[in-house]
């Protein structure tokens, strides 16, 4: 019987505590519901270093928690050798990651947005920060449908 691969993706935002903590959340239900959790290594960043250490934004958890989602993450910023493992998703950070991976000899990674996955078209998926618990709701609600399309593709 051929081994199975394992798939990575890396879920990536400015911060990461807000968009790419939801959407690896929403992924890890989505795979862990289909028994598929031991084929993936889920993870996500942010292409800065402002939140650093930081949990994810409160209303972030406060949505997550409403749909019965665990979410633990602490922010991080992208690895250098990400782009040499994992299989890109980003929401509108596509140029800083495609700089960086123009760096990494042999690079593997394939840089994209998330909302390219929207069966409702809606490619950007915005920053809620400076938002409302309505706008953590509408990332929420974004990235069950890309996150679904995503990995209905891949599979």
């Amino acid at each position: 019987m051929a081994e199975q691969v394992t798939k990575s993706v890396l879920f990536v935002c400015l911060g990461n505590i807000c968009r790419s903590p939801i959407a690896e959340a929403v992924f890890r239900k989505l795979v862990t519901d289909q028994s598929i959790s031991d084929h993936w290594r889920i993870d996500s960043a942010a292409t800065s270093a402002y939140e650093l250490g930081n949990p994810p934004d409160y209303r972030g958890q406060a949505c997550m928690k409403k749909h019965g989602i665990p979410m633990s993450h602490v922010a991080r910023q992208v690895p250098y050798l990400a782009l040499k493992v994992r299989l890109c998703f980003m929401f509108q950070f596509c140029r800083d990651l495609n700089r960086k991976s123009n760096q990494v000899k042999n690079c593997r990674a394939k840089i994209e947005l998330l909302g390219s996955y929207d069966p409702q078209k809606q490619l950007i998926i915005e920053d809620p920060y400076y938002g409302n618990e309505a706008d953590f709701e509408t990332v929420y609600q974004q990235c069950v449908r890309c996150c679904r399309a995503f990995l209905e593709k891949v599979r």
